[in-house]
C-alpha cells in the first residue's frame, strides 16, 4: 500500500451498535458513525452511507472541508481542539500524518472493504472487531498507531500511541481522541463531587463552544464526571438516545464535550499531561489511556454495555462476593487486640466472610499526623504481631483484610527522615501538606522496592486475603527530585506496575480501590482491583444517589456498601437499620459500624438482613441494573436477572413529595410476555402492616403479567423518609 493510495471502510457490529470506520487518500480515520446497528451493509452500501453524510461546504471556511478524524488535526481546517500538541524547541508543532497500514480483524456481521489487512490477534471472535492505524509525518519524524476496538458487548475503545523517529526530542503536550455525535445530542450530563458527597449530577445545554472537565488531582478525583453523557432533549435512564464517554486513567484527566460553530458536535477525552511531562526521545514512544465510550436507548442500556463489557473480563471477580466487615468507624485507630477480637466474634455471628482491619495496626499510628510509611506492625499495640488476630478472623471462619494506603508518608515518620527525597516535589521545596501527608514518588525503584518487599511480607506473615488500598490526598507540586520534572504520568504508571508485581507474587490476593472514599474510580485501576470504595460516606441517604450513579459505569459486584451505624459518623443522620440494610444490598455488602455497642435486637435483625443479602447477590450481583426515571423524592431502582425471570427492586423514599401516596409505578425490565408472583421482600416482608402505610397486596402477594407491571404498575408504600422497600418477582414456573 502506497502512502498515498491507503483507503478503507470498516463497518464494526456487535450488540445493537455499529462502528463505521473509514478511511480516504491516507488521511486519518474518521468515525463516520457511531451509534445505532446499520445493519448489514455491502461495500457498495457502505461508500452509499458515507456519501450521504457528507457535509455540504456552508460554513466559509475552507474550500474542500475534511471530517473531524479520531484524532483531529489543524492542517485539515478544524479549528477545534487539536488532537496532538507538541513541538521540538517549537518545531514540528502541526503534523500531518498520513496513513500507512490500515488492518482490521472483524467478527460476524462486520465487514471491511478498500485496503484494509488482515489482523490475525482478534480471530475467531463472534461480533465487533479491532482496527490498527498506522500513521507517519517523515518531515515531522512522528508516528501514530491508532487501536480502534468495537467489544462484543457494543463497548467502543480507542486509544494512540505516539512514537519519536528523530533524534532530536519530541515534547508531547496533548494527545486528545474525539468521537463524533449526530446533531440529536442536543443535552449533556456529567457529575460533579467532593469527599463523602461524590456522584452529584448535572445537566447542562449542548452549546456551541466547550464544556471541558479537568482532573488535576494526580488521581481520578472525588469530582469526575465518570462517564460524559449527551443525548437527545430530556435524555433518562429508560429513554433517548444516549452517548457516553470514559477516560480509563488514574492520574490527570480531560474530558470534554464539544460543538463547532460549522456544526460537528464531539465527545473527547485523555490524559492531562503538565509541562515537560513527557519529552520523547529518538524511538520512544507515549501512549494514551484507553477512551471507552458507550451508546444506547437511555442511560440504562448505555451503564448495561459497560457492566457487560467488565464482567466478560477474564479477571472479574468470579466468586460470591463475600460479605465484608470493616473496623475504621468501630474503633478508628483505638487497635485493641481484645476489642478486635470480640468485633470478629460478632462479625462472624451475623454472618460475615471478611474480617478487614484498618488504620492504626502499623509504627507509632494512633492518630493520622505520624507513622504512615513505616510498614511494621506496632510491637506495642500487637507484642505478638498480627498473626494472633488473623488466626483468630480464619479460625472463625472469615477472610482477613488489612488496610495500606502505600503511596503516603508523614512527615513526622522513619521513612520520611531516612528518605526526605523519596516525597514528590518541585526541587528546593516539598509540597502543601495535606491530612499530614506528603506523596511518595513511586516511579523510584527504590521507593517501589521498598513497599513492595513491606505489603508483600505482610501479606505472607498474617496471611492476608485482602487489601484496602487507600490513597487519601491529591497529588500537589508533584515532581520528582530525580529528575526536577513533573511527575503525575509517571507515578500513574509506577502505581499500576507496582500493584502488578504484587498481585503475581501474591496470587489470590484480592484488592480494594479506596482513595478518600470514591477519588479512585476508572477502568484502568480496574484491571488491577477487584472492586471501589465508593465514598467514605456510608450514610444510607446519601449513599442512594452515589450508588445510583456510580452505577453508570460499574456494576454492583464492584461497589463496596456497608451498613452502618443508626447514626451516620459523616452527616449525624439518624436512620433505621432496615433502610440502612436495603441500600447496601443492592452492592458488595458490607458493615462498619461498632456491633460491641449494638443491643441483642439491632444483632438479630442483622443477621437476618445478612442472610437476605447472602441469598440475593447472586442476582443482584448477575443481574442487569435498571433505574425509573422518577422525579423528586421517590425512587426506584432495582436488578433484573440476564433471562428474565427474577428481579429484585427498592422503592426509595428520600424526603417528603408534595403529593402523597406515591401512586403506582411500573418495574422496569421486565419480560412483558411472562407471568410473575409479586411479593414484598427483606427479613420484615412477613410483619403486620400498618393498613395507613401498606397497600392491599403488601402482605398477600399479586401475580400479575410482565406486560401489566410494565404498564400500569402498582401501588407502592406511603413510606416516611429514608425508608426504602423491596419487592421481589419471580416468574411462574409453567
Amino acid at each position: 500500500m502506497s502512502e498515498a493510495s491507503v483507503h478503507g471502510v470498516v463497518h464494526l457490529r456487535a450488540a445493537g451498535v455499529s462502528l463505521l470506520l473509514s478511511i480516504e487518500d491516507g488521511r486519518l480515520p474518521v468515525v463516520s458513525h457511531w451509534g445505532g446497528d446499520l445493519g448489514a451493509l455491502g461495500a457498495s452500501e457502505l461508500d452509499d452511507v458515507l456519501r450521504a453524510n457528507a457535509a455540504p461546504n456552508a460554513s466559509n471556511g475552507v474550500d474542500r472541508p475534511l471530517p473531524v478524524a479520531l484524532l483531529p488535526e489543524a492542517w485539515t481546517g478544524w479549528t477545534g481542539s487539536p488532537g496532538l500538541a507538541g513541538h521540538r524547541s517549537g518545531s514540528s508543532w502541526s503534523p500531518r500524518l498520513t496513513v500507512v497500514a490500515l488492518r482490521a480483524s472483524v467478527g460476524a456481521g462486520s465487514v471491511t472493504a478498500g485496503d484494509v489487512g488482515p489482523l490475525e490477534t482478534c480471530a475467531g471472535r463472534r461480533a465487533g472487531g479491532l482496527v490498527l492505524v498506522e500513521a507517519r509525518d517523515d518531515e515531522a519524524g512522528l508516528a501514530v498507531r491508532l487501536d480502534v476496538e468495537l467489544t462484543e458487548q457494543g463497548v467502543l475503545r480507542a486509544r494512540a500511541t505516539v512514537t519519536n523517529l528523530l533524534a532530536e526530542s519530541y515534547v508531547v503536550d496533548d494527545v486528545l481522541l474525539a468521537l463524533p455525535l449526530p446533531p440529536v445530542a442536543t443535552e449533556v450530563l456529567d457529575l460533579a463531587g467532593r469527599w463523602a458527597t461524590e456522584r452529584i449530577p448535572q445537566r447542562h445545554p449542548f452549546g456551541v463552544g466547550m464544556l471541558l472537565r479537568e482532573g488535576r488531582h494526580g488521581r481520578t478525583g472525588a469530582d469526575a464526571t465518570l462517564v460524559l453523557v449527551a443525548g437527545t432533549q430530556g435524555f433518562g435512564f429508560r429513554g433517548g438516545q444516549v452517548w457516553g464517554l470514559h477516560v480509563a486513567w488514574s492520574g490527570n484527566h480531560r474530558t470534554f464535550a464539544e460543538r463547532a460553530f460549522t456544526g460537528e458536535r464531539l465527545l473527547g477525552g485523555g490524559e492531562l499531561l503538565l509541562p515537560g511531562e513527557v519529552e520523547l526521545g529518538m524511538d520512544e514512544s507515549y501512549r494514551t489511556p484507553w477512551l471507552y465510550g458507550s451508546y444506547g436507548d437511555g442511560m440504562d442500556d448505555l451503564a448495561h454495555r459497560f457492566h457487560a463489557f467488565l464482567r466478560a473480563r477474564p479477571t472479574h471477580p468470579s466468586t460470591l462476593r463475600p460479605v465484608t466487615f470493616n473496623v475504621w468507624e468501630a474503633v478508628y485507630f483505638d487497635h485493641d487486640p481484645e476489642r478486635l477480637h470480640a468485633l470478629a466474634e460478632l462479625s462472624a455471628k451475623v454472618g460475615v466472610e471478611r474480617f478487614v482491619l484498618d488504620d492504626g495496626w502499623f509504627h507509632g499510628r494512633r492518630h493520622d499526623r505520624t507513622g504512615l510509611g513505616d510498614w511494621f506492625v506496632d510491637a506495642e499495640v500487637w507484642p505478638d504481631g498480627l498473626s494472633g488476630l488473623a488466626d483468630h478472623v480464619h479460625g472463625l471462619g472469615m477472610q482477613f483484610g488489612l488496610w495500606f494506603e502505600p503511596e503516603m508518608v508523614n512527615p513526622d515518620s522513619e521513612l520520611f527522615r531516612a528518605h526526605p527525597d523519596w516525597a514528590l516535589q518541585v526541587p528546593g521545596r516539598l509540597p502543601v501538606t495535606a491530612r499530614h501527608q506528603q506523596v511518595l514518588d513511586v516511579a523510584n525503584p527504590e521507593t517501589a522496592a521498598y513497599l513492595r518487599e513491606r505489603i508483600v511480607s505482610i501479606v505472607r506473615e498474617c496471611g492476608v486475603d485482602y487489601i484496602k488500598w487507600d490513597h487519601n490526598r491529591d497529588l500537589v507540586d508533584a515532581g520528582t527530585s530525580r529528575t526536577g520534572r513533573a511527575s503525575v504520568h509517571e507515578q500513574t504508571l509506577a502505581i499500576y506496575a507496582l500493584l502488578d508485581e504484587i498481585r503475581a507474587t501474591c496470587p489470590g490476593l484480592e484488592i480494594e480501590s479506596c482513595s478518600s472514599g470514591g477519588a479512585r474510580v476508572d477502568l484502568e485501576i480496574l484491571q488491577r482491583t477487584d472492586r471501589v470504595w465508593a465514598s467514605d460516606c456510608i450514610d444510607a441517604h446519601e449513599r442512594q444517589r452515589i450508588q445510583r450513579w456510580t452505577a453508570q459505569l460499574l456494576p454492583p459486584e464492584l461497589v463496596g456498601a456497608h451498613i452502618g451505624a443508626a447514626r451516620a459518623h459523616t452527616t449525624g443522620r439518624t436512620q433505621d437499620l432496615s433502610f440502612r440494610a436495603a441500600t447496601a444490598v443492592f452492592g458488595h455488602l458490607g458493615i462498619e459500624w461498632d456491633l460491641t455497642a449494638a443491643g441483642e435486637d439491632e444483632l438479630e435483625e442483622l443477621a437476618a438482613w445478612i442472610a437476605f443479602g447472602k441469598q440475593v447477590r447472586t442476582l443482584v450481583h448477575t443481574g442487569t441494573t435498571v433505574r425509573a426515571d422518577l422525579d423528586g423524592e421517590v425512587w426506584l431502582h432495582g436488578v433484573v436477572s440476564p433471562s428474565r425471570d427474577e428481579a429484585l427492586y427498592a422503592v426509595v423514599m428520600l424526603g417528603r413529595p408534595v403529593t402523597w401516596p406515591p401512586g403506582r409505578l411500573v418495574l422496569p425490565g421486565l419480560d412483558p410476555h411472562r407471568l410473575y408472583d409479586v411479593s414484598s421482600a427483606g427479613p420484615a416482608a412477613d410483619a403486620v402492616h400498618d393498613p395507613r402505610v401498606y397497600p392491599a397486596w403488601w402482605a398477600t402477594g399479586v401475580r400479575m403479567t410482565g406486560a401489566a407491571l410494565l404498564a400500569a404498575g402498582l401501588q407502592m408504600p406511603a413510606l416516611n423518609p429514608d425508608q426504602a422497600a423491596l419487592v421481589h418477582v419471580k416468574d411462574v414456573a409453567p
